[in-house]
């Protein structure tokens, strides 16, 4: 082989290989765009349902790739029964579960246990209108029963409004804080 079909040959051969690399990255790029659209969110949190968890105007990352509501999981749900607006609230109880709200001891029990909620603001609160749902004994298939954390202002499962949730208005779990700056990190 002379020096010009040699020439020739690397040349063919280093194109080749970065049709190739470039091929690779497509693939990539095309494969973390998916996830990015379909598995991961940033939303603004309205209101002061949850409360001192998350706070109005805080921003969070969701994920929901294969993703199954559980207990305690902090949620996003698109809509309630009767609530077209966005939410964010915990998981209390999902399908298959029974859930008995002691309204006079400001108690929840959950498949007969009563939960321990560090996280709720004030202490668990009922009142208002918002017991207002009649709440099934057992939780439904393909449904959760959700609160907020800053129960004597949250709209959630114990209101007609928004009732038992469909496991398929879940937009994902709430993972990271990221805006403001001083709330920054996971979720708990």
């Amino acid at each position: 082989m002379n020096e010009e079909t040699a020439a020739v040959t690397t040349k063919k051969t280093a194109a080749q290989r970065l049709r190739g690399w470039i091929g690779y990255i497509a693939i990539i790029l095309s494969v973390v765009m998916v996830f990015l659209i379909f598995g991961i969110r940033v939303v603004n949190v309205d209101g002061a349902s949850m409360d001192t968890t998350l706070v109005s105007g805080e921003k969070i990352v969701i994920t929901n790739f294969f993703y199954t509501p559980q207990d305690g999981d902090i949620i996003v749900v698109s809509r309630g029964a009767h609530y077209d607006k966005r939410i964010v609230k915990r998981v209390i109880a999902t399908e298959g579960q029974s859930v008995k709200l002691d309204y006079a001891n400001n108690k929840i029990y959950v498949d007969g246990k009563e939960l321990d909620e560090p996280y709720v603001k004030d202490g668990t609160t009922f009142g208002g209108n918002f017991g207002n749902y009649a709440i099934p004994e057992v939780v439904p298939e393909g449904k959760i029963f959700v609160m907020g954390d800053n129960r004597s202002v949250s709209l959630d499962s114990r209101s007609t409004q928004i009732g038992l949730v469909n496991t398929s208005d879940v937009m994902g779990k709430a993972q990271f804080a990221i805006f403001p700056f001083d709330r920054f990190g996971a979720i708990g």
